[in-house]
């Protein structure tokens, strides 16, 4: 959806930009970095795999990206290319304008991925505890994130095995519930991470899936009267600051939303 909603931005703002999508091995990541100085590009979203492994191609990374130790997006000034990380502060704007303020708060987080991490460290950053739960099998993945959460931070974090028990425990006085899992994602529609008992009004939830837009875990929560915050949302906040990083203009982000969910019910046409 990227494409479609940062074109629909530079046309709205009159600006000369075209965003294209190209896909590049493994193997030609150096060429590909080494092409956006040759080719005077302005900057480029990474994504997986190469989100890692793009830092070592970078002359510079901002220091939210190096304390996550990933880079989604790079910014060409004259053939010096800086790596950012907007995934961290697109989160935080959605959680923003649900109206989550963070300072002093508690947070569960679901897996410890790729976009655990950005978001982990976005809710270190502003003050908050964490307690990261993740299945068995890669559970190091989560004592390793609260770890370096807590080395460079000096944050509150914890991490635990993702069972029922553990689940309830950390929920307990909690204000927010973060899935940073793939459960509930598009065909398995009736997965969900979080059985309905646990959750609750007063309850901040976000589900980083957004295909289907109303996951089990959202509907659910819902119902109980939790606060939602969509994947969809930190989807365009953080396209809306890799559009300002990029072009220094003002994100049109009503347009780029509304580019955004039209991509998204074309592709289940």
């Amino acid at each position: 959806m990227s494409p479609a909603m940062h074109n629909a931005a530079f046309t709205c703002l009159g600006l000369d930009y075209v965003y294209l999508p190209f896909r590049v091995p493994k193997e030609r990541l150096g060429e590909a970095i080494g092409g956006l100085r040759g080719l005077g590009f302005r900057g480029i979203n990474v994504t997986i795999p190469h989100k890692v492994a793009v830092m070592s191609f970078l002359d510079e990374i901002e220091p939210v990206a190096e304390k996550i130790g990933a880079v989604n997006t790079i910014v060409n000034d004259n053939g010096r290319l800086t790596g950012y990380n907007t995934d961290a502060g697109g989160f935080l704007l959605a959680l923003g304008q649900a109206g989550f303020k963070p300072d002093g708060k508690k947070a569960v987080i679901l897996g410890a991925g790729g976009a655990s991490r950005a978001i982990s460290f976005a809710l270190a950053g502003s003050g908050v505890g964490l307690v990261i739960l993740n299945r068995r099998e890669e559970l190091d993945w989560a004592e390793a994130l609260a770890g370096r959460i807590r080395d460079t931070g000096g944050r509150k974090a914890a991490a635990l095995e993702l069972n029922p028990d553990n689940l309830k425990q950390a929920l307990d006085g909690a204000d927010l519930l973060v899935n940073a899992t793939s459960l509930g994602m598009h065909p398995n529609i009736e997965s969900t991470p979080v059985d309905k008992t646990l959750l609750r009004p007063g309850l901040f939830v976000f589900d980083a899936v957004y295909n289907p837009l109303r996951t089990r875990l959202m509907r659910e929560a819902g119902e109980t009267g939790a606060t939602l915050v969509s994947g969809l949302d930190m989807l365009i906040g953080q396209g809306t600051v890799a559009f300002e990083l990029w072009t220094g203009e003002k994100s049109p982000a009503a347009e780029m939303k509304k580019a955004a969910l039209a991509e998204l019910i074309k592709g289940k046409a």
